[in-house]
């Protein structure tokens, strides 16, 4: 396929329905890449991360920050394709020590959606918003569609919230969700899926706190993340790096002061969140959610 036909392709959500058109979009992406852009930047700060700039059909542009530790390229494809499927079809019997089915995992899922979003990065600069909206929409359905395929009783839309005062349901709100986890026709946990925290965290645990309140409840809340990292502003514009947008401090104030989450799952995890002992505790790569997780707030 060539940059334009990609685009044309991924810019329309309706190309994306069921798993097989993700992981097809993602094969053909790879295979764009072997020789299909202008160069690959490395970024000065965080070497393992790369850019891809496209030619003058991508209008030069410059994609978001690619984790080559998890990118697979088109030599692996016969592991998105096939063996990433075969591998979450098991997760729920894979042990804590097979680091390789998990590695499978988290790859697959961060390779599948950064294919998606560097691919909208081609987009004309004046369809930047557009191309954010798309790529985060089409995150939440892939992992509505994963959920899915294990079996689960998943869908997203909303949830009407019976608000009791005190011990009678007076009334009920509603609430737009991601994620929406159902076992006996019971609500057993509700997830929101964002590309990035940015912007979004505040939300997450408010959302878990008002739920509670309103209803007397204590349905698990869990969030999950791609990632949190963007291209950093240097003083010379031929030099790339990356920063962070994972507020740390923002975190754990919740977390201490509002409520805890019921999980939080990164593709892309920040070495910070491995080294603090509050935020190692509290915050996992996303393999733990497919791989044990889920089925802990099903059951």
């Amino acid at each position: 396929m060539t940059l334009d036909e990609l685009v044309c392709r991924v810019a329309d959500k309706r190309n994306f329905t069921v798993l097989p058109d993700y992981l097809d979009f993602c094969a053909r992406f790879l295979a764009f890449l072997d020789g299909g852009v202008q160069a690959v930047i490395v970024s000065k700060n965080e070497p393992h991360y790369r850019f891809f700039q496209y030619r003058q059909d991508g209008h030069f542009n410059v994609t978001r920050p690619i984790n080559s530790r998890l990118m697979y390229s088109s030599a692996d494809v016969r592991v998105t394709r096939r063996g990433f499927l075969r591998t979450l079809r098991q997760a729920r019997d894979v042990p804590v020590g097979d680091s390789a089915s998990r590695q499978v995992i988290c790859k697959s899922i961060y390779t599948i959606q950064q294919s998606i979003g560097a691919a909208l990065d081609a987009l004309p600069a004046g369809r930047s918003n557009t191309a954010r909206k798309i790529n985060g929409d089409l995150f939440e359905r892939l992992m509505l569609l994963l959920v899915q395929s294990l079996g689960v009783d998943c869908r997203s839309g909303v949830v009407s919230v019976p608000v009791i005062v005190p011990g009678v349901a007076e009334f009920k709100m509603s609430y737009q969700h991601d994620l929406i986890l159902r076992g006996a026709e019971e609500v057993k946990a509700i997830g929101s899926v964002k590309t990035s925290s940015k912007d979004r965290l505040d939300k997450i645990f408010i959302d878990k706190f008002l739920y509670s309140r309103l209803s007397d409840t204590e349905i698990p809340h869990f969030a999950i993340f791609l990632n949190d990292v963007q291209r950093k502003k240097t003083k010379d514009a031929r030099v790339y790096g990356v920063s962070a947008t994972f507020l740390p401090g923002h975190f754990k104030g919740y977390t201490i002061k509002l409520n805890a989450l019921d999980g939080v799952y990164y593709c892309d995890i920040r070495p910070s969140m491995r080294t603090d002992p509050m935020l190692s505790s509290q915050i996992q790569t996303i393999d733990h959610f497919f791989c044990t997780d889920l089925w802990r707030m099903l059951h």
